[in-house]
């Protein structure tokens, strides 16, 4: 389907369900809210321990095997600690990716932009909403730190002791990685949907869409997240402080790079890990988000 037959009909293709921008009103505007939360809602249940495992990768560049060895003498009772602030970051997160990116893009389909800078603008203005969510990652990064285990006992713990003695600023350290990663992967996640989706074949079963609807956001989703890993690098290395200067973006990744033996390849470690992350995590979001769909567009 090539972009004048995208205008002429005039309608947004998200998975299964094709529906007119003309047909959407504001009564059913939150189905697209309850959908991305519910699907972010299942994933983070599913996924976390692997997330947990990853992030240790990612703030000592170590090995897979000795990432585990820490998790494993730390126990169960910290295996999902810090769990509460991804469940509400990432179900309202992902709410605001999807609902807002639907916002955005019908109007500016409507006044026939071209579908594709429609998809971009839309996308990154999803992402800068998401950001301002950012405060959950940072409780989470603090929370995870074995440093920070016997400083903060829960998140209302650390948040409140943030406030107080740091300020809200403290808050949003490492906002910029945040920023250049939320919107181009929010523009580029909706356009390679919607363009795998227009190509996929249409499934009889509930069961067989599922799986290739789960496939879709796998494949996408791994991608990406791979695409942009070096950003997360960045990001957690800049939230594992706490007070002190908020260092900038390129001093923090010339910092690391140094400390990393100068091998940009050195970004990467825990990378084939997160990409069994994201392949599982986004082929979860993609499928339920699906399956929420049909409920409630039923």
């Amino acid at each position: 389907m090539n972009e004048t037959q995208l205008l002429e009909r005039s309608c947004v293709v998200e998975g299964s369900i094709t529906m007119p921008a003309s047909e959407k009103n504001a009564s059913t505007h939150w189905k697209e809210f309850a959908c991305g939360g519910g699907s972010a809602f299942c994933n983070i249940l599913i996924s976390y321990p692997l997330n947990k495992l990853i992030f240790r990768q990612m703030m000592h560049g170590v090995e897979a095997t000795l990432a585990l060895n820490q998790l494993q003498k730390e126990g169960l009772t910290f295996l999902y600690r810090g769990m509460l602030p991804p469940l509400l970051q990432r179900s309202i997160s992902m709410s605001l990716m999807f609902g807002v990116y639907d916002e955005c893009l019908q109007p500016l389909l409507h006044h026939k932009v071209n579908p594709y800078v429609a998809k971009s603008i839309a996308g990154m203005v999803a992402g800068c909403f998401e950001a301002t969510l950012m405060p959950f990652e940072r409780l989470q990064t603090l929370l995870i730190h074995p440093k920070f285990h016997k400083e903060f006992k829960n998140t209302a713990h650390a948040g409140r002791h943030i406030a107080k003695y740091y300020g809200i600023k403290e808050f949003y350290r490492g906002l910029v990685p945040i920023l250049f990663r939320n919107g181009p992967s929010n523009a580029l996640f909706f356009i390679i949907r919607d363009e795998v989706q227009l190509r996929m074949p249409r499934q009889e079963y509930i069961l067989y869409e599922s799986l290739q609807n789960f496939l879709a956001g796998a494949s996408i989703g791994a991608f990406l997240s791979t695409l942009f890993y070096p950003l997360n690098v960045i990001k957690i290395a800049m939230q594992c402080e706490l007070g002190g200067p908020h260092r900038t973006i390129t001093y923090e990744f010339k910092y690391i790079l140094h400390k990393r033996g100068s091998k940009f390849a050195n970004f990467y470690h825990g990378a084939l890990l997160n990409i069994s992350r994201a392949f599982l995590s986004w082929g979860i979001i993609n499928a339920s988000y699906e399956i929420f769909r049909k409920i409630l567009y039923a």
